[in-house]
């Protein structure tokens, strides 16, 4: 299309949480942005907003974990905006369970959309992507590298992205395509809510102390806004990052740095003279 912006983003998952933030990140840095999703209207509704904002969205709703709904989506948006420059695969879901309870069922459902789905989208995108020498930026989560309790599904589905994003970028690379891949830690975001809503129901407490008891361990001490992960993929996205590929990133708070069962150690006076008086006496900032 005459005058739209030269550079295309497309963004799975895009109707809320992360990939919202993210179509909106790359929108200000210039890309038109098709944004990938199953609600229409969700779709409809961001990219009025991106137009709003002088920007350029295209709505291009499917199922991208089937064979068909990838292609089309990758088709469809090289269609409408002449090519393709950068894909973020960031669409998943959270269902899971413990190994001797998961039905098959449910592995292959979690598997299907959260692995191969980007799997999907990569390989319907490659083409494209190295006629451009552009750049793949991925999803996964802290629970590519860490069990979560009862998570059996989901955090082998995250570890599964990792491997994928490094295997294009040892892949492809050579036709110069860059691929990395984030790994949050807990997020604001409607998934968020929904796990620390099943926290809060197990503590007896309010959503926003569960989230205060999930990251208390956090060197940060909070969850993430979906825009501070936004930050982390539009960087990955730029010609900023030109050379960087295969890099896997944490965007956790520095959660996955500690050892929890080493906490205790603190002892609870000086864990609480931590938390509420960082630069108080005896410590560096003294």
């Amino acid at each position: 299309m005459a005058g739209e912006p030269s550079r295309v983003a497309f963004v799975s998952g895009a109707g809320t949480g992360i990939g919202r933030a993210t179509a909106l990140a790359l929108a200000r840095d210039g890309f038109a942005v098709a944004l990938g999703g199953r609600r229409a209207d969700v779709l409809e509704q961001l990219a009025a907003e991106l137009e709003a904002r002088g920007g350029v969205g295209s709505p291009v709703a499917g199922d991208l974990s089937t064979e068909a709904g990838a292609q089309r989506a990758i088709a469809e948006t090289v269609a409408l905006h002449g090519g393709l420059d950068v894909l973020v695969c960031n669409h998943g879901i959270g269902d899971s369970a413990p190994v001797g309870e998961e039905t098959l069922e449910g592995w292959e459902a979690t598997l299907r959309v959260n692995l191969t789905g980007h799997f999907l989208l990569a390989r319907a995108a490659l083409g494209e992507l190295c006629k451009r020498r552009g750049s793949v930026v991925t999803v996964s989560s802290t629970n590519g590298f860490q069990a979560g309790p009862g998570w059996a599904s989901y955090c082998t589905s995250k570890a599964g992205v990792i491997m994928l994003t490094r295997c294009l970028a040892n892949d492809y690379g050579p036709l110069g395509l860059r691929a990395n891949c984030v790994c949050p830690g807990w997020v604001r975001t409607p998934m968020g809510d929904s796990d620390m809503g099943a926290v809060a129901e197990a503590w007896g407490t309010t959503v926003e102390d569960a989230y205060l008891l999930c990251t208390r361990d956090t060197p940060l001490r909070r969850p993430a806004l979906p825009g501070e992960v936004a930050s982390v993929i539009s960087f990955l996205a730029s010609h900023g990052a030109s050379y960087v590929s295969g890099a896997v990133i944490p965007v956790d708070g520095g959660g996955s740095i500690v050892d929890s069962s080493a906490v205790p150690f603190h002892g609870p006076d000086e864990l609480l003279r931590r938390l509420l008086w960082p630069g108080g006496p005896g410590s560096a900032a003294s």
